[in-house]
């Protein structure tokens, strides 16, 4: 199993270009074609591995523009929606990223995908060991075993609430 260690810089209401201080409007869509090597050079993670896995991948846009913001790969497996991989594009990585909010709102995409297929929101990972009380604190998610973490249904729906608004 793959370890989540994805920054969390803030949990804004949208993405933020950090350049402008604008709020910007995401989108995001389900990849329906298998990744190729070419489209994963230049991310940390080999996203076809994810794939090969079972997981769905889910790619975080600014509207009208097809650049990948962030990406996080999704399989719902036993009653919640379990993450393998997120990762923030190369340019909006760290506190220094083009937009601010990549981090959790990729989080929020697997809260809505766990919604949708009537998993109440719940999302579960396992965190890189350094990160666990740093996921606890931005994200409200919950150690349930060692480097297990979840994210219940009140988590979620702040994660929801910020950043799935219809």
């Amino acid at each position: 199993m793959m370890e989540v260690d994805v920054l969390i810089d803030r949990i804004t209401d949208c993405l933020i270009d950090t350049g402008t201080g604008e709020e910007v409007e995401p989108e995001y869509r389900k990849r329906e074609t298998p990744i190729r090597p070419k489209d994963y050079r230049g991310w940390i993670f080999n996203w076809s591995i994810t794939e090969e896995n079972g997981y769905d991948i889910y790619e975080l846009f600014i509207k009208d523009d097809d650049t990948v913001q962030g990406r996080i790969s999704v399989k719902i497996v036993g009653g919640v929606a379990d993450v393998e991989i997120v990762e923030a594009a190369l340019h909006n990585y760290s506190h220094k990223g083009r937009y601010a909010g990549v981090g959790a709102h990729l989080f929020a995409i697997a809260c809505q995908v766990s919604l949708d297929a009537g998993c109440d929101g719940v999302v579960a990972f396992t965190s890189k060991s350094d990160l666990v009380e740093y996921y606890m604190e931005r994200l409200n998610a919950a150690e349930i075993t060692p480097r297990r973490m979840v994210i219940f249904e009140s988590a979620a729906q702040i994660l929801l609430d910020k950043y799935m608004r219809k």
